[in-house]
Order: structure tokens, then sequence, then C-alpha cells
């Protein structure tokens, strides 16, 4: 197996597996002549080196290589695609994952990409293009014919990436910045959802600390506060007392703990009730939803502690029978679709509605929608799928998605989070992370994500973020997935991490989980 990082000062470093040889071997190649024809996959490459040609790298003469590309023997006659996917974590391993399997799919490049994208020859990973910086991006699909964007973050699309793209003719899956508001400021979407009946809880929006309280004080605990911006996935607090939600208002207004996120805060009644995952593709004017799935937000067992942005899913999700799946639609994403296209910011990317179902009448609320796949969801639902992506993302950037049906593995997947000791908390970073090959080993099902590692000096990967990795396997039900995935995980040496023991509690209550210290 081969793969890569590239990097845009003129070098292309590849780093190629094999089964003889005990350590990595690195080329370099000029960029010259990489990626002419697109790949299939980086592992097309082959290699010429013509005698006595070099090249200084600092003090050393490394051998230069001819390299080019070859069209993989199992590309068809069809519409074939250069993929970039932006960001560098668990969600975006699953998006690359899924792509390299794509028939339709030549190449797949990851910006910045992560060292365990690169790692498993998932993507190609161009760990110095500025993501932030439009034209820069517009400039790397120009010189490597990319014609698929997939933006994966919140922030590039809250910033415009896909305006900027779209005007250079480049498509690109995922909202513009008017419509990723949608994410962007919860009162945006409170707006929404009063403006065209779409069932929310009760809110309240305040710029004043003092009229908050007040409010607060009239509706009683437990009563859940949000920052109106984009704070990482920690502007969330569900208060139970009226001191923890007092507390939580002078952090946003007071300590603007958040910046301008937290300029402005919702106040929210608590809905009690199950939490579930819905997700949809929307090309302006249609939208398909996507199986069902659930994430587990709270950091510890039994659903206690702080929010995080997920320590771990499943999919499918029992609580979203067949009848809520169609109330979804119908009563919350479809009256969405139609509103922002009446509010002149068509829609186009994944909508991702976190739902309540309420304990109380059965039905679905919207609490929050993201602009973009969920995480760790993302994770479960593409080892489940069995279309194209690529080709699906292109029919929802086209306005073609009425033509589209999508075809999912039958059975259960389940991922769990491996993060960091302290999250969501300080941590350390650095830690030594062991024995991820052997993880993989346990079944042919298992898979994992990387979301925030890195190489050190040694070539061990060591943890640099909070969740860290994403432990995935399918079986043929949800029981069994969860068991590959926890033998998986068990396999990990990671003295620095932790994990939740009962992900999929909710659909498997009767049963025993993990209990290993």
């Amino acid at each position: 197996m081969a793969c890569a990082t590239f990097s845009l000062n003129g070098i292309a470093n590849l780093r190629l597996h094999h089964t003889n040889i005990a350590h990595h071997t690195l080329l370099s190649c000029s960029k010259s002549r990489l990626f002419q024809p697109p790949l299939r996959s980086i592992s097309a490459l082959r290699f010429q080196s013509p005698p006595n040609s070099y090249h200084l790298n600092g003090s050393r003469l490394i051998p230069n290589f001819n390299c080019f590309a070859k069209k993989s023997e199992s590309s068809d006659s069809g519409e074939r695609v250069v993929v970039l996917v932006i960001g560098g974590g668990g969600r975006e391993h699953a998006l690359c994952h899924a792509l390299k399997r794509s028939p339709s799919c030549d190449a797949v490049f990851c910006a910045p990409g992560n060292a365990g994208i690169s790692d498993s020859g998932d993507a190609t990973c161009i760990s110095d293009l500025d993501i932030s910086n439009s034209s820069a991006v517009v400039s790397f699909c120009h010189k490597w014919n990319v014609g698929l964007v997939v933006v994966g973050p919140e922030a590039p699309l809250v910033s415009g990436l896909v305006n900027d793209l779209s005007e250079a003719g480049i498509p690109a899956f995922g909202p513009t910045s008017e419509a990723a508001a949608l994410e962007g400021s919860k009162n945006f979407m409170k707006s929404i959802c009063d403006k065209y009946r779409i069932p929310t809880a009760k809110y309240r929006t305040f710029t004043d600390s003092a009229a908050a309280k007040q409010y607060i004080q009239e509706q009683g605990a437990p009563i859940v506060i949000k920052a109106d911006g984009l704070a990482a996935g920690k502007g969330v607090i569900v208060a139970t007392t009226l001191e923890e939600a007092y507390k939580a208002v002078d952090t946003m207004l007071v300590e603007r703990v958040f910046g301008s996120a937290g300029c402005r805060v919702i106040v929210e009644e608590y809905l009690e009730g199950e939490e579930a995952s819905f997700f949809a593709l929307v090309d302006g004017e249609n939208a398909i939803p996507l199986e069902s799935a659930q994430d587990h937000k709270r950091v510890g067992d039994d659903d206690t502690g702080p929010n995080t942005g997920g320590m771990g899913a499943y999919s499918p999700a029992p609580v979203l029978t067949k009848e809520l799946q169609d109330l979804v639609m119908k009563s919350i994403i479809l009256p969405t679709v139609k509103g922002m296209s009446a509010e002149g910011c068509k829609f186009v990317g994944v909508l991702y509605a976190g739902l309540m179902i309420e304990k109380k009448s059965g039905l679905p609320k919207l609490i929050e929608y993201n602009v973009r796949f969920g995480d760790p969801e993302c994770q479960v639902l593409m080892v489940r799928l069995e279309s194209d992506l690529a080709q699906v993302l292109l029919a929802a950037c086209r306005g073609e998605l009425s033509e589209v049906s999508l075809s999912w593995s039958p059975g259960s997947a389940m991922v769990v989070v491996m993060a960091s000791k302290g999250y969501p908390g300080s941590y350390e970073k650095g830690t030594v992370i062991r024995n991820l090959e052997e993880a993989e080993h346990v079944a042919p099902s298992v898979k994992v994500f990387h979301a925030g590692t890195a190489l050190d000096s040694e070539g061990n990967f060591v943890a640099t973020g909070g969740r860290v990795l994403g432990v995935t396997a399918q079986g043929k039900d949800l029981e069994e997935a969860r068991d590959r995935a926890y033998q998986a995980v068990e396999q990990i040496n990671w003295p620095g991490g932790f994990y939740r023991r009962d992900i999929g509690w909710r659909a498997l209550p009767q049963k025993e989980f993990v209990t290993k210290g």
C-alpha cells in the first residue's frame, strides 16, 4: 500500500508500505508530472529512476524519481472526478474513505488532512494548503483538475468558501455563507422555524444579561443556554439549576468566553426525551434522507458529565422509525429547504438536524441544525453507504437529487470515540498511541478513523487533539457491531486516552458493556 503527504513547496513525499520491508522508504518526486491524468488512488503511481540523478535536501543527496500516474485498470468509461475534501478530522477521514471506494473517483485530496488519513492511503493530504484562503483553494483546484470539493467543517462554510468556489466554476458540496447561517446563527435558525412553522423548543434571544436572567427566573430550571454563533461545540449549556443558568449567561454575555459567538444568547426550554440525528442531502429544492444515526454527547457513561462533540454513535437508530423519518422530512426538513429557497438563499449540502423525540408527545422537535456531516455520525454512515458518493454529491451540486436513490449495507455500524484524558477540558498533547494495526485486524469490518493524530520523530502516532480516534465496526446487527468495536478498542495501547463503555445503551439496554479499566 502507498500513501502520500503532498506539500505545495514542490515535493510530494510518498511513504511506501511493503510487507517485506520493516521501515518506510521515502521517495521524492517533482510535482510537475504528478497526477496526470488523475489517479484512482495513490497506489496507481509507478516510479522510474534515471541513473545518477539526485537533488539536494538539506545536507543529503536524495535520488530523483520521475513519477507519473496511470489510470487504474478498474476505470470505466463513465464520468470520472478528482475530489478535494476540506478538513482534517474524523469526519473528513470517513468521507475520504468513502470517496476512495467510489468507482467514479480518480483521486482524493484532503486539506489539511492528518497523519492517519495519509498513513491509511485513503487520501493524499495537502498539509500546507491554507483552507481559510479561498484564492489558494481555487488555485489548487484549477492546477490539479479538481472536479468536486467537499467541505467538511463549519468554519469554511460560514466564511464563504463555497461562494468563492462556485464563482470560480468549481462544483462544491456545501452551503453558501448565507445558507450556512442555519448553523452559524442559532437565532437565524430559530427565526426560520418561527416563520415556516417548524416544530422546535420555545425560546427567547438576549444580548443583555439582566434581561436573560429575569426570563430564566420566570421559566425555571432545567433550562438550556446557547451561544448564538459557532463555539467549537462548547456553546450549549444544559443548566439543571438557576445558578448554573445565570453562570452560563455571565460566561457568554459578560465574560465573553466565546468572543463574538457569545455576544447574543438563546435561552431555550428544556425538552425531555431521546435525542437523535437526522441527515438529509439537499440540492436547493429537493432533499433525500440518509440512514438514521444516533450519537452520545455527554462525556461520561450513563450520559453524565459535560457535553462534547460526540463520544460515539451507531446506525441505524431504532428510535427513528420509518414513520418518524417520514414525519421529520415532512415537518422539519422539507419546510426548511422550501423556506431557505423562499428567503433567497437556497441550501445545497447536508442538513444535519439534531432532534429531540419528545417524551410527552413522541413527536420530533428540532434542537439545532448543522450544515455539514456530523462527527462521529459520519463515520457510521460512510461505512454503511454503498452508493457512489462522488456521483451522489455531484448530483446535489447540480440540482439532480430527485433522480438519486441511495443504497446501504444491511446490518449496523458503531463508532466508539477515543479521546485524550481531560477532554472536553484541558488535556495533554503528544501522548503515544500504539497497536492501531492490531485493532483493525479484529475483524475485516473494523476501521479506525483518525481525528487528531500526528507522527512523532520515531514514526509513532501521537494524540494532537481532544477527540482523537473513531474506532468503527460493522456487524449483522447492532450487538455484533458493538462487540467488534469494543474488541478493537481493547487492542489499542494508549494510556493517555479514554472512552465511554456504554455506546449504544439506548438500543441495547439489556446488554453488559465493556468494563475494562
